[in-house]
């Protein structure tokens, strides 16, 4: 078969990409060895993060350093023996996130993060998957006077660089909005622009589809098989070899799969996530996603129960499970909130694809005529899918996109 694009890889931004081209007039195949939305976008806090300006950064502080090196956090967690491998991304990782480098960054970040909303409500219309969207923002919740004021003197700095709506909440603001939140918290923020997914994977499934209507093309298939050929490129799929004028590697923390063997040589660093999903006790309720900000971990009130999230963790990317993070965050959690029975057999486990700049990868290929990157969006590879998806097909279309996208280019790792 030949089509005028294959596109590698179906999470959150492969479908969105593939969707923008086949909108564009391109026939696209969409090539994945699972089902669209089956690895990294399966599994997250279900977050269209407006609020999202500053990327997570490494930690600067000594002491905190040091506490994280004990290895006891919900927030964070290490495997000792994959350090090594990880040192020099970590090292940058680092250097980036001192305060004058963060701050040139969030800036050029920034772009992405404002036209999440708008970018993902048009494919939410167009999916007809409004049913899976609330409105209404998500919570942080503090149990100390100190982060409380540290982080409503940075919402308030947001709002004025950037935007972004907010409302600061008392201990008795907390206790009405969540009656079956116990504990005394000293305050909260409430931002105001987010959105939530109450089933992520749902989601996706519902663009996928909407691609399908468009007269796009979804096969299973193995990137490790991509190689160039005289007009463009091919991929071997279940349903045989695919040739296409251009292809797009969208493949998160795969991309290496793709990108190495073409002489790409990437500095992705992987953080992975667990989650759980839980039944409340009784007649509990939970009204609004929850982070506990000085634990580090989420509550979710999704379609499929209560979803609890973890924080990072720096291991291999295809290491087996070591869920501690999510075990000592459902101790935590359930301190403060009635959670029933788990509902799922096991930990989920995903692995997000992290720069060490903070900054996706976005953009043609130096070297290779037709190939293009769309990875390393890290904790918002939900919130940045279709924003990603559009810039990346007017780019391959021949247009001038939207933003400026300079920032995100593969150029600045491999000239």
């Amino acid at each position: 078969m030949t089509k005028d694009v294959i596109v590698l890889g179906a999470g959150i931004v492969g479908v969105s990409t593939a969707i923008h081209l086949q909108r564009r007039g391109r026939q696209v195949t969409l090539v994945d060895r699972k089902a669209p939305g089956g690895e990294t976008s399966f599994g997250n806090a279900g977050l269209i993060q407006r609020e999202g300006v500053v990327p997570y950064g490494f930690p600067q502080q000594l002491g905190v350093l040091i506490r994280y090196a004990f290895n006891n956090r919900i927030d964070a967690h290490y495997h000792l023996r994959a350090l090594p491998g990880q040192l020099a991304f970590l090292a940058r990782y680092w250097w980036n996130s001192n305060t004058k480098r963060h701050e040139m960054i969030s800036r050029a970040y920034a772009p992405l993060i404002e036209h999440s909303i708008s970018e993902h409500n048009d494919l939410i219309e167009a999916s007809h998957s409004g049913h899976l969207i609330r409105k209404d923002g998500w919570m942080e919740i503090f149990r100390t006077d100190a982060k409380r004021d540290a982080e409503f003197a940075e919402a308030e700095r947001l709002q004025r660089e950037f935007g972004v709506s907010y409302d600061a909440l008392s201990g008795a603001d907390i206790a009405r909005m969540e009656p079956s939140i116990r504990g005394e918290f000293r305050g909260g923020l409430r931002w105001r622009d987010p959105w939530s997914v109450l089933d992520p994977h749902g989601l996706i499934t519902a663009y996928r589809l909407y691609f399908e209507r468009l007269g796009g093309r979804f096969t299973s298939g193995d990137a490790a098989t991509l190689e160039q050929t005289a007009s463009g490129w091919k991929v071997t799929t279940s349903d045989g070899a695919v040739e296409a004028q251009d292809a797009v590697v969208a493949l998160g923390p795969w991309a290496d799969l793709a990108t190495s063997k073409l002489g790409y040589s990437f500095p992705l660093g992987v953080k992975r996530g667990y989650h759980m999903h839980y039944a409340p006790e009784g007649d509990a309720m939970l009204n609004n996603w929850t982070l506990d900000a000085e634990r580090g971990y989420f509550l979710a009130p999704m379609n499929r129960g209560i979803r609890l999230t973890t924080g990072a963790e720096f291991a291999a990317r295809d290491a087996p499970k070591t869920p501690v993070q999510l075990d000592r965050a459902e101790k935590v959690a359930r301190a403060i909130f009635p959670l029933g029975r788990r509902l799922d057999p096991e930990p989920w486990m995903g692995a997000r694809p992290c720069t060490p700049d903070m900054m996706p990868i976005i953009g043609k290929a130096p070297r290779h005529d037709g190939l293009w990157f769309a990875f390393g969006h890290a904790h918002h590879g939900l919130t940045l899918g279709p924003v990603t998806g559009r810039v990346l097909a007017e780019l391959i279309t021949g247009d001038a996109p939207f933003i400026n996208i300079a920032a995100y280019s593969p150029n600045r790792f491999n000239p």
